[in-house]
């Protein structure tokens, strides 16, 4: 299947990957599972990520990505997927402390608020076992160390989980 992604990028903060690296991210999620999508992504700060998390969620800090799906009837035919929120800022420091390179990072976030807008979910645990491994395929695609990689620190045998640790 051919897919056709509109993207629609806004930038409302210091950092944030090139809008062409966002649509390769964003496409490479959509792939195969809808012919023609849009989607807008928002790069925001971390006082406006608190704020809708707050708003949408009842969540009152800054979170990686929010992903509000249009939810319109099937029938409209219409393309439009929904939209992306993504912090800078979080996503930033998550790549610090998870020891990822900045992008590797920014793709996972990217990927994974795109498969919620596809409708894929990690509240049960088959969920996310499902989604997590569809996000490491799509990850591994992109040239990426897989998402959700356990490794070892040489500094000492305590083992990290390279994740978000601001789970949507």
């Amino acid at each position: 299947m051919v897919c056709q992604v509109d993207i629609n990028v806004q930038v409302e903060a210091d950092t944030a990957p090139s809008d062409d690296e966002v649509h390769r991210w964003v496409a490479a999620a959509v792939a195969d599972r809808r012919a023609q999508s849009e989607v807008s992504v928002s790069i925001v700060d971390a006082e406006t990520s608190q704020r809708l998390n707050g708003q949408y969620r009842g969540r009152d800090y800054p979170t990686n990505v929010l992903s509000f799906p249009a939810d319109l009837p099937e029938e409209l035919g219409l393309p439009l997927l929904g939209d992306l929120v993504v912090c800078a800022a979080v996503v930033e420091r998550e790549a610090r402390e998870q020891g990822k390179p900045p992008q590797a990072h920014w793709a996972h976030m990217l990927v994974h608020g795109t498969l919620h807008l596809l409708g894929y979910d990690h509240i049960e645990d088959c969920e996310a076992e499902q989604m997590e491994a569809l996000e490491t395929t799509i990850i591994t695609g992109l040239g990426f160390a897989p998402p959700y990689e356990v490794s070892t620190t040489a500094a000492s045998d305590e083992i990290i989980f390279k994740q978000e640790s601001s789970t949507p």
